[in-house]
């Protein structure tokens, strides 16, 4: 049970970590910083780039927070 729990958090870790990587990209696009796609200066994927960041670290945090104090 252990050996399962401990995939799923390194599988949580690499999906918060593509969900940050992924954001970051597409609010930049929307800020008109990184050459890119039909993104590029819509300030909707800014908005929709920040929440998926943001998301993407809360599991990261999630998944990495200590054991709780009994």
């Amino acid at each position: 049970m252990a050996l399962v729990m401990r995939v799923l958090a390194v599988l949580g870790n690499f999906v918060g970590c593509l969900m940050t990587l992924a954001g970051l990209v597409w609010a930049l696009q929307g800020l008109n910083l990184l050459p890119g796609t039909f993104m590029r200066g819509d300030l909707k994927w800014t908005a929709i780039g920040a929440v998926t960041a943001v998301v993407g670290l809360g599991l990261i945090a999630l998944l990495n927070r200590g054991p709780k104090a009994a």
